[in-house]
């Protein structure tokens, strides 16, 4: 029988969140229906109120960080049982395409769904309907912005009995590309020097995984002095407002060769930033884009002589090319051994009602990261 609860959609781009009553189907083989605990206001979802990120089908239940405990489960679905603690991967793994066998689950084929918000197995199935029976999809298949939601197990990842569920939602996206970001995608090295551009759930966590890289200098860049002061109590060495102040910089402590890595984890990328972290680093450098940039940016600023002659590279990053199911557990263990800060991140949270005061303070610069808590 149908489930209903309380979600927040997006029925127009741009538009706001607007929460609502809506019903889920059962769980089908392969799925699990979760009651959540929190979800993860990131800025990726506020895309979807701008239309910088544009819905394969509205209304979409916005959400795709969050953890829960299982409700229900679908039949001949082996592995999964009602009480089952979760934190969802935004991207899921399927684990027999090609990327998923060469270790790249977060390229897994799966992804070219997110933002259709249908079933994997079936384009035109949906799990959440209006009172009047319109479909709902769901933002990376998940729509964690509810009460209750139903989702294909490849976007779930079984945490332990004593999981501590108001702190692990972060591991579903902020930390692992974050994190990610600077130990896989830019490849850091112990002594390096690092440029973070954008301190918000992701940057924070690309500074912790600069420095647990061992990065001899980590240089935070956001003009938010919270979202500064904070990377300096998390690992960053250095914080400036301005990236041309993070340049001149990391030049001084390099013999005037420029950063070993620029990432970047803007909250709306632009041309003109990824051409300043180029600029930041040295020859032979790496800048890494993370930042989701709107599909009418369509250029970058640099002259393609200076990719050749600098030998400089300039590498792209989906969940800070990690592998969620191997990285969470990970992850885990290594805040569970003080190595990780997640307590540290949570700048507020909020109630399902209170969603659009949550992006206001995101948008202002209030919030490392909020997470919406919803009630028992």
């Amino acid at each position: 029988m149908p489930t209903r609860t309380r979600a927040a959609i997006v029925r127009r781009q741009p538009g706001p969140f607007e929460v609502t009553d809506v019903w889920l189907d059962d769980p089908r083989q392969g799925e699990i229906r979760v009651k959540m605990a929190v979800s993860g206001l990131c800025h990726s979802d506020y895309h979807l109120v701008t239309g910088d990120s544009e819905a394969g089908l509205l209304p979409m239940v916005g959400g795709h960080e969050g953890t829960g405990v299982v409700e229900a489960v679908g039949p001949n679905t082996p592995g999964w049982d009602v009480g089952d603690k979760v934190v969802f991967s935004f991207i899921a793994s399927c684990g027999k395409c090609r990327w998923c066998n060469e270790g790249m689950t977060n390229l897994c084929d799966l992804g070219a769904f997110l933002m259709k918000g249908s079933r994997f197995t079936d384009p035109d199935s949906y799990r959440v309907s209006l009172e009047d029976g319109t479909p709902v999809s769901q933002m990376c298949g998940l729509g964690t912005f509810a009460e209750h939601t139903v989702v294909d197990v490849n976007s779930a990842v079984k945490l332990p009995a004593d999981a501590p569920l108001d702190k692990l939602w972060l591991l579903g996206c902020g930390v692992g590309t974050g994190w990610g970001s600077a130990v896989y995608a830019a490849e850091t090295r112990p002594g390096d020097t690092v440029i973070v551009i954008g301190i918000g759930g992701v940057g924070i966590n690309a500074v912790q995984g600069a420095r647990h890289a061992g990065a001899t200098n980590v240089i935070a860049v956001d003009p938010i002095e919270l979202k500064r002061t904070t990377a300096l109590r998390v690992g960053a060495t250095h914080a400036f407002a301005t990236i041309e102040e993070a340049t001149e910089f990391a030049k001084s402590v390099t013999d005037w060769q420029g950063a070993d890595r620029a990432i970047l984890t803007v909250g709306l990328l632009s041309g003109k930033d990824v051409a300043d972290a180029f600029a930041a680093i040295r020859k032979a450098g790496t800048v890494v884009v993370t930042a989701i940039a709107p599909s009418s940016e369509q250029s970058i600023p640099i002259p393609p002589l200076d990719i050749t002659r600098y030998q400089k590279r300039i590498q792209g990053a989906i969940y800070g090319a990690s592998n969620p199911r191997a990285d969470i557990p990970r992850q885990y263990a290594m805040y569970r051994a003080g190595q990780l800060k997640l307590d540290e991140l949570i700048s507020n949270t909020y109630a399902l009602d209170d969603i659009e005061q949550g992006y206001t303070d995101l948008i202002e610069g209030r919030n490392i990261r909020g997470g919406l808590v919803h009630r028992p």
